[in-house]
């Protein structure tokens, strides 16, 4: 999947556009890593309207300060407001819209026509954004969101390339995909199953997963004390999940294609995941708008988005209908699985000492990676470690406790540091 196919490139006039780089956040801290990292935009969740119930999602105090933290780096903070509201959903929207247009933040993410006018009327200083749920993938309907005041479509994770250049030729709104993460089993938006399993509304924000499950094979019936029963066709149980999405290995078809924001999937997903995949994008994009003739996909950034891969990678839609051999049905690849060990948050030059705050056991002796924005990587075996007071220490064993200890090359706050994990550590 990484060799890069011959661009398909659009006839344009205009000069080749930077598209905006979009992130998850799940909280206030991810959000913050994203923006580090190289976001030029990031989506998340307020506490009402939303599909991810089960992320930290935001207070408007905490709102603020993500807008005022983004701010500083140019970036800009969009809110999922996306579920399809019932009757008692209404009450208190357009005061809810309100406050989030006071706290700054640019765009809302909606899928439902009375989101949309109720946005307009209470908050119209706010970008709307049609959600990838209303399952857009052709340029009429692009054309009739236009019509209706919207500024920007997310399409269809089913879109293709092919069908993307032609919205571009046909329409001038801004168009967003997504480029990275988790894929739906069934038709995007429009699955039913965790309704009918568990009574978790998914398009309210309740979705329960069902396609990850692991499920068992029956087939036949037969009579038994008067009730139907079934017997089991196979022994191994399967999931029908799909595999996820990677468009690293396509970075100039994409920035051809005139698309105009690359989203990442993934506000439920760790921080040393965002932290990872956006860096590896980021620059990505930056060099080939740096210099797209002589673009080369590195091999750095292959290796970075496998470290934060939580499951196999294809290329969904894009080129290709997925067949059977794009979905998980049995036990899943092994991925390379790193651990966020710890956060930078001083360096000293001249003793080369580094304080890292703890977030996952590590200790002497254990090999570790550094990276950063825009590039920064090294490698290391640990040697001494020290608490705050100067102690020597057999292992960082506690929570958000503040280690001193040497580093090979110069790091910076924000800076991550992760390891590979063990399952004998103790």
């Amino acid at each position: 999947m990484w060799e890069v196919n011959s661009i398909v490139r659009q006839q344009h006039t205009r000069k080749l556009s930077k598209p905006e780089l979009l992130a998850p956040a799940g909280s206030l801290e991810k959000l913050k890593f994203a923006v580090h990292y190289g976001a030029d935009a990031v989506y998340i969740g307020g506490q009402k309207y939303g599909l991810r119930s089960g992320a930290d999602n935001f207070s408007f105090a905490e709102m603020r300060e993500g807008v005022e933290f983004a701010a500083r780096y140019g970036a800009k903070i969009f809110v999922a407001a996306n579920i399809y509201a019932h009757n008692e959903d209404i009450p208190g929207l357009e005061d809810y819209l309100l406050q989030l247009q006071e706290a700054g933040v640019a765009a809302i993410i909606v899928a439902d026509p009375a989101v949309i006018e109720a946005c307009k009327k209470a908050a119209p200083k706010l970008e709307l954004h049609l959600s990838t749920q209303q399952s857009t993938m052709n340029w009429r309907t692009v054309q009739f969101w236009k019509d209706e005041g919207v500024d920007r479509v997310v399409l269809a994770r089913e879109t293709s390339l092919e069908d993307i250049l032609e919205i571009k030729r046909n329409v001038d709104i801004q168009i967003e995909t997504f480029i990275h993460g988790a894929m739906c089993s069934s038709w995007s938006g429009r699955c039913v199953l965790s309704n009918h399993f568990t009574d978790r509304d998914s398009n309210r924000g309740g979705c329960c997963q069902s396609c990850r499950w692991k499920y068992d094979l029956f087939a036949g019936e037969a009579q038994e004390t008067g009730a139907a029963a079934m017997f089991e066709a196979g022994d191994d149980p399967f999931t029908m999940g799909a595999k996820d999405l990677c468009m690293m290995g396509h970075i100039p078809e994409l920035m051809e294609s005139g698309v105009d924001s690359f989203k990442i999937e993934g506000r439920m997903k760790s921080i040393h995941y965002v932290a990872t995949i956006v860096n590896a994008y980021r620059q990505a994009i930056d060099a080939y708008m740096g210099n797209s003739g002589g673009y080369m996909l590195k091999q750095e950034w292959i290796d970075e988005i496998y470290k934060a891969a939580n499951r196999p990678l294809n290329t969904g839609f894009f080129f290709q209908e997925p067949g059977a051999a794009d979905h998980i049905y049995g036990p899943e690849d092994k991925m390379i699985d790193y651990d966020f060990a710890g956060l930078v948050e001083e360096y000293d030059a001249v003793s080369g000492v580094a304080v890292i705050q703890q977030r996952n056991h590590f200790k002497p002796g254990q090999e570790v990676e550094f990276f950063g924005p825009g590039g920064t990587f090294f490698k290391q075996t640990l040697e001494a470690i020290h608490d705050e007071e100067g102690n020597l220490l057999d292992a960082a064993r506690h929570p958000l406790q503040r280690i001193r200890m040497k580093v090979l090359h110069k790091v910076s706050p924000f800076d991550i540091m992760r390891k590979r994990k063990l399952s004998n550590i103790k």
